[in-house]
C-alpha cells in the first residue's frame, strides 16, 4: 500500500466540563503520515498545541487495539469514523485525502455527560452491568471445556454478544440514544449459557430498570446502532431481550 503524507484541518470540539459551553475550534496538522492511526494523529496535534502553551485535546484511549472500548469519537458525522467495524484507534488516516477537513465531537447523549472535550461520562454503562448483579456459581479449579454440554448455536450466539466492549457507539447513534444494543448484548451472553441461570430473572429486570433510571432513551429499531457497531452486535440481541423481559414479568 502506498504511503503518502497530508495537510489536514480538524474541526474539534473544545469543553471544559459537562456545566461550560462548548465549541468547535479549527486546527491544522501537517505532514501525518498516512500509516498513522487516527489517535497517533491526535498526539501530533497535542504535542503541537502544548509546544504552543496551549490546553491539549482531551479524549480517552487505553489499549489502542480495538478492545477497551475508550476511543469513543464521533468523527465525520459518525461514531468511530468512516470504517465499517472499526475502533477509532484502529482508524488509519488512509481513510481520509490530503486538505480534508474533519469534524470531530464526543458522543452526544444525556446519560453521557461531557467530562471535557472529547471525553465523556460512560460510568452509566458500569451501573447497569452492577445492577445485574453476580453469578452464583462454583469457580472453584477450571473445569474441561466439554464438562457443561452447551449448544454449538446458543455458544456461538453467547461468544458473539460477548463480544461488546461497551463504547457506547451504539448510543451515539441512536437518534434516542438507547441502550438497548449494549444492554442486550450484556443479557444475551449470560441468558443463553446455563452458568447464568440462576439469577436470569432478577438480573434482566434489574439491569432494564437501572438503563431506564440513566436516562436512555427508547429502541424504535431503526438499526443505527447495528450499523455502526464496532464489534457488529447484532439487533436479534434486543429481540431476545425483550423476551427474556417479558417471561421474567410473568415469573414473578
Amino acid at each position: 500500500m502506498e504511503h503518502y503524507n497530508m495537510n489536514l484541518n480538524l474541526k474539534v470540539w473544545r469543553q471544559k466540563n459537562k456545566n461550560t459551553k462548548g465549541a468547535f475550534k479549527m486546527y491544522r496538522v501537517e505532514n501525518i503520515s498516512s500509516e498513522m492511526s487516527f489517535l497517533e494523529m491526535f498526539d501530533v496535534l497535542n504535542e503541537q498545541l502544548i509546544k504552543d502553551g496551549d490546553d491539549p485535546v482531551t479524549f480517552d484511549h487505553d489499549c489502542r487495539e480495538g478492545i477497551c472500548g475508550s476511543c469513543s469519537m464521533y468523527i465525520n458525522g459518525k461514531p468511530h469514523g468512516p470504517w465499517q467495524a472499526n475502533t477509532t484507534c484502529q482508524l488509519h488516516m488512509r481513510a481520509f485525502k490530503d486538505g480534508d477537513t474533519i469534524v470531530v465531537e464526543p458522543w452526544r447523549a444525556d446519560a453521557f455527560p461531557v467530562i471535557k472535550d472529547l471525553m465523556v461520562d460512560r460510568s452509566a454503562f458500569d451501573r447497569i452491568i452492577q445492577a445485574g448483579g453476580f453469578i452464583s456459581v462454583n469457580t472453584g479449579n477450571a473445569v474441561d471445556g466439554n464438562t457443561l454440554p452447551i449448544e454449538k448455536q446458543k455458544a456461538d450466539d453467547a461468544f458473539a454478544a460477548a463480544m461488546c466492549i461497551g463504547c457506547g457507539a451504539c448510543v451515539a447513534a441512536c437518534k434516542n440514544s438507547s441502550a438497548m444494543l449494549f444492554l442486550s448484548a450484556k443479557v444475551s451472553h449470560l441468558a443463553l449459557l446455563p452458568q447464568g441461570a440462576p439469577e436470569r430473572t432478577t438480573r434482566v429486570q434489574n439491569m432494564v430498570a437501572q438503563m431506564d433510571k440513566e436516562g436512555f432513551g427508547s429502541c424504535t429499531n431503526t438499526g443505527a446502532c447495528e450499523a455502526t457497531c464496532p464489534k457488529e452486535i447484532s439487533i436479534t440481541n434486543i429481540a431476545r431481550l425483550n423476551s427474556e423481559y417479558i417471561a421474567a414479568s410473568f415469573a414473578d
